[in-house]
């Protein structure tokens, strides 16, 4: 249920009216709920400091029950409301809040994947208990920095959340501010060089960007090499050391991240270009997404003994390839909805259908229950909700997006909320059960199926 409005940290009525809107198209009273549950989560619940100045906003969002803010986690929990940013002043000035904010936290620190709330907040910084035993290149400030595992979807999430706000309002202004435009270039600079191969054509080691090691017992929480990442040839590809679930790549070019960087750069290219601003940078950003597209496409895809070719998860550059998909996203199952293919292309219905498969991709598990991809992160035999969205996202087939539908009802175990991951076996066993982005994600999917296929909730 949504807390009562006293305790909201955010509210406006242009939601309230969207909630309402919505609403009257859908049958199912159950949905009904679910919807005004998920679609304002953000707003009721994660808004932890917003400083609504009119020339330059700044606004923290924590990603639920964990009381940090995640650059991928953050956009993603507003990118329902940006279509009524455009309508709703206030609403505008919370997501570029966050646009400000994102840009701040990435000068200060480009290889974090979640921050603390800004010392200027008044909030106090929250404990990692993970946060231990670490070894880190470039160091980093805990009090600042909540977790520094470094994750190329981060910058992608930068670029989207940066462009998306400037499509829906035409507000352009934020990109002359110091801290937005020296984080951009700061961060095209960084994906530069992370497309270096590990060694330099004299087979010397080039000087590694970023290092993650960690004394743990458990393989995803640190990397390979000391800490640098398994070894790469030059692809076009960026680098990364772990992947959207904060568990550790084995092999460094993750393929869906950069795939999402490829559309973000472009898209940032085509924004500063429109607005004639910062042309060398513009210039950079698309060179870039070209490079890193073909590197996908040359290097990210792979011939399958069943399916013929598909998108590997991960690779090297050197003939390895990770056939698998994570639930997290940006994953293969959601290319299409990234924008990097459509989803009539064949090498991605190669792989849909791969990773949708119970024998075919390792993380897919099936149960009395539930179905759908999970995660290494949560381990087996627990399905994430974020997946089976994402198969009603990317799907033209009405029978299929309505059993999608009819899981998620299912997975909430009355709470009307969605989860990070259930057992596929039993409702009641799951994890995280204040997870915003996945609300947020299953409100755009309410919205795109009643869109395409009106009367099916």
């Amino acid at each position: 249920m949504r807390p009562p409005p006293e305790c909201r940290t955010f509210s406006t009525p242009t939601i309230e009216q969207a909630i309402r809107d919505v609403n009257s198209l859908i049958s199912d009273p159950d949905w009904r709920q679910i919807f005004s549950n998920v679609f304002p989560n953000t707003l009721d619940t994660t808004v932890a400091w917003h400083y609504p100045n009119r020339t330059e906003p700044y606004t923290f969002l924590v990603t639920g029950d964990i009381t940090a803010q995640w650059i991928r986690d953050s956009a993603n929990q507003v990118l329902p409301y940006i279509p009524f940013a455009s309508v709703d002043e206030d609403l505008a000035r919370l997501v570029l809040g966050l646009v400000n904010m994102q840009a701040e936290e990435l000068l200060g620190y480009p290889y974090g994947n979640a921050f603390q709330p800004p010392p200027r907040s008044g909030l106090a910084p929250a404990e990692n208990g993970i946060a231990v035993d670490l070894t880190v290149e470039p160091p980093f400030n805990n009090r600042t920095v909540f977790e520094a595992k470094f994750e190329l979807d981060s910058f992608a999430s930068f670029f989207q959340l940066s462009t998306a706000y400037w499509r829906a309002t035409k507000d352009y202004q934020f990109m002359y501010s110091k801290s937005w435009s020296n984080a951009m270039a700061s961060v095209l600079t960084t994906i530069r060089r992370l497309q270096e191969p590990t060694f330099n054509s004299k087979h010397k080691l080039n000087d590694p960007l970023i290092q993650y090691s960690r004394l743990t017992d458990s393989a995803t929480e640190t990397q390979f090499g000391s800490g640098v990442g398994n070894p790469v040839r030059y692809t076009g590809m960026a680098k990364t050391l772990f992947r959207p679930s904060d568990d550790a790549t084995i092999f460094p070019f993750l393929v869906p991240a950069n795939a999402f960087l490829a559309v973000e750069l472009s898209n940032l290219s085509y924004m500063l270009t429109s607005i004639g601003v910062y042309a060398e940078q513009a210039g950079l950003a698309k060179t870039m997404a070209n490079e890193i597209r073909r590197g996908v496409l040359q290097y990210g895809t792979t011939t399958h003994p069943k399916y013929g070719r598909v998108f590997a998860y991960e690779t090297d550059g050197y003939g390895s390839a990770l056939v698998m998909d994570d639930a997290n996203g940006p994953a293969l199952l959601s290319l299409p909805y990234l924008g990097f293919v459509s989803t009539s292309d064949v090498i991605y219905q190669n792989t849909r259908k791969m990773i949708l498969s119970p024998d075919d991709n390792p993380w897919y598990f099936s149960g009395t229950y539930i179905q759908g991809i999970g995660s290494p992160h949560t381990g087996f035999l627990k399905v994430w909700p974020m997946a089976i969205i994402m198969r009603g996202l990317t799907s033209t087939d009405r029978t299929e997006v309505k059993e999608c539908l009819d899981q998620l009802k299912a997975t909430t175990s009355g709470l009307g909320l969605m989860h990070e991951s259930v057992n596929v076996n039993k409702p009641a066993d799951y994890t995280r059960s204040w997870f915003a982005w996945c609300n947020s994600l299953a409100s755009q999917l309410v919205f795109d199926a009643l869109k395409r296929f009106p009367g099916i909730i």
